[in-house]
């Protein structure tokens, strides 16, 4: 008598794919679906004062936004 769960691998079936990308789908819409959460602005409000005579690295707007954008 043959054992009808060989121990084998089985071939992937349409049905097996269709569920797996509904799977991916339903995350992925759950993931645009949740709230973001964002770091508090604190950080940018204690900066140290500016070098007396010039140069030293400064965080300005433009750099402010430059970092949002590489975070996204």
């Amino acid at each position: 008598m043959q054992d009808s769960q060989s121990a084998g691998p089985q071939p992937a079936s349409r049905r097996g794919f269709f569920l797996g990308a509904a799977s991916v789908g339903a995350a992925a819409a759950a993931v645009t679906v949740l709230p973001r959460v964002e770091a508090p602005a604190t950080a940018a409000s204690t900066l140290p004062p500016a070098p007396e005579k010039g140069g030293g690295y400064t965080l300005s707007e433009h750099v402010k936004r430059y970092y949002q954008s590489t975070s996204a």
